[in-house]
C-alpha cells in the first residue's frame, strides 16, 4: 500500500499554530549531483565482495592504517551538514571520530571518510578497502555509484536550509536554536543496519551500545583501518543467523541477545527473505511501519520510530524520549510538565510535534534533540537555553 501520511494529527489536543506553508524543501537529483559537482578521478576505491570471507586476526593486524591525504570537497556547507551534530547524535553508532572534525564509516561495501574543511564545508574520501579476491582498484563507474550511495546515505535530496527557514518562520523557539545548531541532518541508512543497531540501544548507554554495534560490525566482510579503528561491511542477514543466542550472550548483550535473534529468524520468513521486505516499508504510512516492526522481539514505539526516522523515510516520525519530553513540555505541552511518561502520552507528545511542525516533524525533532544534549548545550548561549526559556514559561505562552 503506497503511503497515505496525515501529517495532521485528528482529536489531538494540543493547541498548536501548524505552518501555513508545509516545510517543501527543494529535492535533489543525486545522481546528477555525483555526475557533475567533482572530479572522482581523484578518489581511490576497491571492490569488495558481497559475501563476507573469513580472516585470521594475524593477516588482519599486518594491515596498515590506510592513507588519508585525498579529499574531494562535496558541495555541502556546514549549515546543510555538520558532522559533530550528526553523527554522535545517537543516529548511528557505527562511524568514527578518526580526526579534527572528521569521522569515518561504512556505506554499503564503501568505506569512507568526511571531515570539515577550513571554511566549514564538507570533503569526503573513499579508502582502498581490503578484497576477498584481489586488490584491484575499482573502475570510475563503481568510484560514481560510490558516491551515489554516500550522497544517498546523506538524504542530500532534502535541503536544511528551506526546512530550517519555514520552522523558524513560526517557531520562536527554533529560530534562536537553529543559527547554533546548523547543519544538524537526518542520515538514511540502510533498514537492516538501523534495526540492529536499535535492539542494541534498548535501555543502554551509548558507549555500551557502540561496543555492542562494533562487535556485530565485526562479523561482516573486513574493509580496512583508519587511525586505528577497524570497519567492516555490515552482516548480511544469512550471516547474523548464523549467530546464537549465547554467543551474543557471551559478548555482553544480556537479555538484548534473545531479541537479536528473534528478529533475525523473524526477518527470514518475510517475503524476499527479510532485505527486501524492510526496504519496502518506505512505502507504507507510518502507522503501518510502526505497527509491522513493533511485531518483532525487543521493538517498542520509541525504537520503531527511530528505525523509521532513520531509514525508511518516515519524515514525520518522532522518537521520543527523556529529552524530546523535557522539549516538549517546555515550550508547547507546559500541561504534561512533572507528569510521568507513559507510551500514550509519548504517542500524544509526538501528534503534537506532527501537528507543529507537518511532514518532517522528524527532522525538526532532531535539532531540538541535539540541542538538550549536554555536548550542545555547553556551545548555545547561556541566554538561548536559559532566559528565552524563563521568559516563555512566564508568560505562559504556547507557541
Amino acid at each position: 500500500m503506497k503511503r497515505r501520511r496525515p501529517f495532521t494529527s485528528p482529536g489531538s489536543a494540543v493547541k498548536c499554530t501548524a505552518p501555513s506553508t508545509p516545510p517543501t524543501p527543494r529535492n535533489v537529483d543525486i545522481t546528477q549531483f555525483a555526475k557533475t559537482k567533482t572530479n572522482l578521478n581523484s578518489e581511490t576505491l576497491s571492490h569488495s565482495s558481497n559475501r563476507p570471507s573469513k580472516r585470521s586476526l594475524s593477516q588482519i593486524l599486518k594491515i596498515q592504517n590506510l592513507p588519508t591525504d585525498k579529499w574531494v570537497p562535496l558541495d555541502l556547507g556546514k549549515s546543510e551538514l555538520s558532522l559533530p551534530l550528526t553523527f554522535p547524535t545517537g543516529q548511528t553508532f557505527r562511524w568514527k571520530k578518526t580526526g579534527t572534525l572528521q569521522y569515518t564509516g561504512v556505506v554499503k561495501s564503501h568505506l569512507v571518510s568526511l571531515k570539515h574543511l577550513e571554511n566549514g564545508d564538507v570533503a569526503y574520501q573513499f579508502h582502498p578497502v581490503i578484497c576477498s579476491n584481489s586488490s584491484s582498484i575499482s573502475n570510475f563507474t563503481e568510484k560514481e555509484d560510490a558516491k551515489i550511495a554516500l550522497l544517498d546515505f546523506l538524504n542530500v535530496g532534502i535541503r536544511l536550509a528551506d526546512l530550517w527557514e519555514s520552522f523558524a518562520a513560526f517557531d520562536q523557539r527554533f529560530s534562536e536554536l537553529a543559527p547554533h545548531l546548523a547543519g544538524a541532518r537526518v542520515l538514511r541508512q540502510d533498514p537492516l543496519e538501523c534495526l540492529i543497531q536499535f535492539l542494541c540501544s534498548s535501555n543502554n548507554n551509548i558507549q555500551r551500545i557502540t561496543r555492542m554495534v562494533d562487535y556485530i560490525s565485526s562479523l561482516g566482510h573486513y574493509l580496512g583501518s583508519v587511525e586505528g579503528f577497524q570497519f567492516y561491511q555490515f552482516p548480511s542477514l544469512e550471516r547474523l543467523a548464523m549467530i546464537s543466542e549465547e554467543e551474543l550472550r557471551e559478548a555482553g548483550f544480556g537479555y538484548r541477545a534473545k531479541y537479536i535473534v528473534g528478529t533475525v529468524k523473524a526477518l527470514q520468513l518475510k517475503p524476499g527473505g527479510g532485505v527486501e521486505w524492510l526496504s519496502s516499508l518506505r512505502e507504507l504510512d507510518l502507522k503501518e511501519v510502526i505497527n509491522e516492526l513493533s511485531t518483532f522481539p525487543g521493538v517498542g514505539p520509541k525504537v520503531a520510530s527511530c528505525i523509521a526516522l532513520f531509514s525508511l523515510d518516515q519524515h514525520h516520525a518522532v522518537p521520543v524520549d527523556t529529552h524530546v519530553w523535557k522539549v516538549a513540555t517546555r515550550y508547547f505541552m507546559p500541561e504534561l510538565a512533572g507528569v510521568r511518561m507513559t507510551p500514550k502520552l509519548c504517542s500524544s507528545v509526538a501528534e503534537a510535534f506532527v501537528t507543529r511542525y507537518g511532514k518532517y516533524a522528524g527532522w525538526a525533532q532532531t535539532l531540538l534533540f541535539v540541542s538538550e544534549l549536554p555536548s550542545q548545550k555547553a556551545i548555545i548561549p547561556s541566554e538561548v537555553c536559559y532566559m528565552k526559556e524563563k521568559n516563555l514559561l512566564d508568560k505562559k505562552v504556547i507557541l
